[in-house]
């Protein structure tokens, strides 16, 4: 049996998707940053995930604000 989500609970779940990549991605500059030369294995693993969770957090703002990124790419050309 499946479950049918009517699309003001879809949104709400995008946005909190969003919000959890968000943290995530903070979490993981933290780390980065503060991981540095000292590990570079832990350094390169910390940037590869933030890059990961760049891609995810721009793919959820763009389903849940359409052409945001659009405009910035516009801008900056």
């Amino acid at each position: 049996m499946s479950d049918v989500v009517d699309s003001g609970e879809l949104l709400r779940r995008l946005q909190r998707a969003k919000t959890c990549a968000n943290e995530e991605l903070l979490a993981w500059r933290t780390l980065s940053q503060g991981v540095g030369a000292a590990d570079p294995a832990a350094a390169r693993d910390a940037h590869v995930r933030v890059l990961a969770y760049e891609t995810v957090v721009r793919v959820l703002d763009e389903i849940v604000t359409p052409g945001r990124h659009a405009e910035e790419r516009r801008s900056g050309e």
